[in-house]
Parts: structure tokens; C-alpha cells; sequence
């Protein structure tokens, strides 16, 4: 089919290429211009059409994949920045329940140390008790004993019961 419009169109200029004088020179050459150049569109014209085409559209695809990306960066970007809001917000909670968790151990220790020390003074005065019992009967084994050891005083029981209380007290 494209054979025959390449005849067609081929046919004037050789019909008219006729040897004759240089005045139609010019027109011959032009007719066979505008056939050439009619001849390389008709041929061309698809393939370059095509090829714009694809290059448009290879444009337009990495465009749009960028736009993908750039969507998804800000989505990136969001999420990020929530999950930096949401660590500051578990900050403040971890902070604020540390706070807590040390008034609580600064009372339970001062609880513990109020009952040690009561414990301690509880001791203290048990022991003083022991002690002044035992410094007593100390004391009266001593005036027993004295009183024992030295027969030239005699001292009936009331006395003896008398000087004891007086010791002790």
C-alpha cells in the first residue's frame, strides 16, 4: 500500500524531469522537496509520534513515582513525629511515677527507721531495768554479806529489813 502512494507521488517528478531549461530546474527541484519531505512524514511521522508518546509517558510515570515517595516520606514523617510525641508523653508519665515511687520508699524508710529506733530505746530500757536489778541485788549481797562476815553487830530482823529497803530504794 505505501509502495503505491510512493509511486503516486514519485511519478510527477518523473514526469517532469524532462532535460529541457534551467527556469524549470528550480520548480523540479522544489516539487521533489515537498515529495521527500511528505514521504519521510508519511514514513516517520508514527515512530516519532510513538517515541514522543513513550517519553511523555516514562515522564509522567516517574513523576507520579516520586509523588508515591514523597507521600509516603510524609507519612513516614508523621508517624514519626507521633511516636516522638507519644515517648515524650511516656516520659512525663515515667517521671512523675518515679517521683511517686520515691516519696513512698523516703516514707517506708522513714517508717522503718522510726521503728528501729523504737525498737532500739524498747532495748535500751530493758537493759537498764536488767541492770538496776542486777546493781540491787548486788548491793544486798553485799550488806548480806558484810553483816554476815562481822558478828560483833547484832541486829534483829526488823532492822536488818530496814537497812535492806533502804539499799534497794
Amino acid at each position: 500500500m505505501k509502495l503505491r502512494y510512493m509511486l503516486l507521488l514519485l511519478s510527477p517528478a518523473l514526469l517532469l524531469a524532462s532535460g529541457g531549461g534551467g527556469e524549470t530546474d528550480i520548480v523540479v527541484r522544489s516539487i521533489n522537496f515537498v515529495i521527500f519531505a511528505s514521504i519521510m512524514y508519511y514514513l516517520l511521522a508514527d515512530l516519532v509520534k510513538d517515541a514522543y508518546k513513550g517519553r511523555i509517558a516514562g515522564i509522567a510515570d516517574r513523576l507520579n513515582s516520586i509523588q508515591v515517595k514523597v507521600k509516603e516520606s510524609v507519612t513516614a514523617k508523621e508517624a514519626a513525629q507521633a511516636k516522638v510525641e507519644e515517648a515524650k508523653a511516656n516520659a512525663l508519665v515515667l517521671v512523675e511515677t518515679s517521683k511517686k515511687e520515691a516519696q513512698l520508699l523516703s516514707v517506708k524508710v522513714a517508717n522503718d527507721t522510726d521503728v528501729e529506733l523504737q525498737n532500739l530505746e524498747k532495748g535500751f530500757k530493758e537493759k537498764t531495768q536488767i541492770e538496776k536489778r542486777r546493781m540491787a541485788r548486788d548491793v544486798v549481797a553485799k550488806v548480806l554479806d558484810e553483816m554476815f562476815d562481822k558478828d560483833a553487830i547484832s541486829i534483829d530482823e526488823e532492822e536488818l529489813v530496814k537497812i535492806v529497803m533502804k539499799k534497794v530504794a
